[in-house]
């Protein structure tokens, strides 16, 4: 068995070169975006979702990519869950995507907010039934007896909207945007002399591009 410390990968499958990159970095996400998809890569809207408590803990888990847009990035989750209490209390945030069979990176900071209820409403009707089932029945984040206590109330509200479809979406559930102030593209290269790519916000909708060291 290799050690740990054994483990290393030579990155040769892109470069990122100044003159062509657009000024916008959301351009270059949906270039990316489009190129991951081309790339059949599975889940390739996974990000990692880091918050920080206002007691200065931070804590990060994997949600999915809903919406890319230049307003921002789009996920859904239970308001009553731990992340969103983290987020309530400090809306500063970090995303996180890992393709690593294309070798890239890319790294979001910035401020959270949520969307409309009517926005969360029609993303959570557009689920399958058995994910809106889920929604209604789980206290996310909430300690629980046993396995049972779940599937006992999925059942309970698979019989009270048993002619309801869709379900409506529940108060406790919705969705948040992901404003971003920082976005770093980044290209796996040889010898790990990566290339990274930093866009800033400015005032308006103007951003600086800068390139940071490896």
């Amino acid at each position: 068995m290799s050690r740990i410390e054994d483990l290393r990968t030579n990155y040769m499958k892109g470069t990122l070169e100044e003159q062509d990159l657009p000024s916008d970095p959301m351009v270059l996400f949906h270039q990316w975006w489009n190129e991951v998809l081309l790339s059949e890569i599975p889940e390739p809207n996974a990000m990692t979702l880091a918050t920080v408590n206002k007691e200065g803990k931070p804590s990060a888990r994997i949600v999915l990519l809903k919406g890319a847009s230049v307003s921002g990035f789009e996920f859904y989750t239970n308001y009553q869950s731990a992340k969103a209490k983290d987020m309530e209390e400090n809306p500063h945030v970090a995303l996180v995507f890992l393709w690593k069979e294309i070798e890239r990176q890319v790294r979001i900071e910035g401020v959270v907010e949520k969307v409309s209820t009517e926005q969360s409403q029609n993303y959570f009707q557009s689920r399958p039934r058995g994910s809106q089932i889920g929604a209604w029945a789980s206290p996310q984040s909430v300690v629980i007896p046993d396995r049972k206590f779940l599937e006992a109330a999925a059942n309970k509200i698979a019989e009270q909207f048993e002619n309801v479809d869709p379900l409506p979406c529940p108060e406790q559930w919705g969705g948040y945007l992901v404003i971003p102030s920082k976005i770093e593209f980044w290209q796996g290269r040889s010898d790990r002399m990566h290339d990274r790519i930093c866009y800033s916000k400015l005032k308006r909708e103007d951003w600086k591009r800068e390139r940071l060291a490896p």
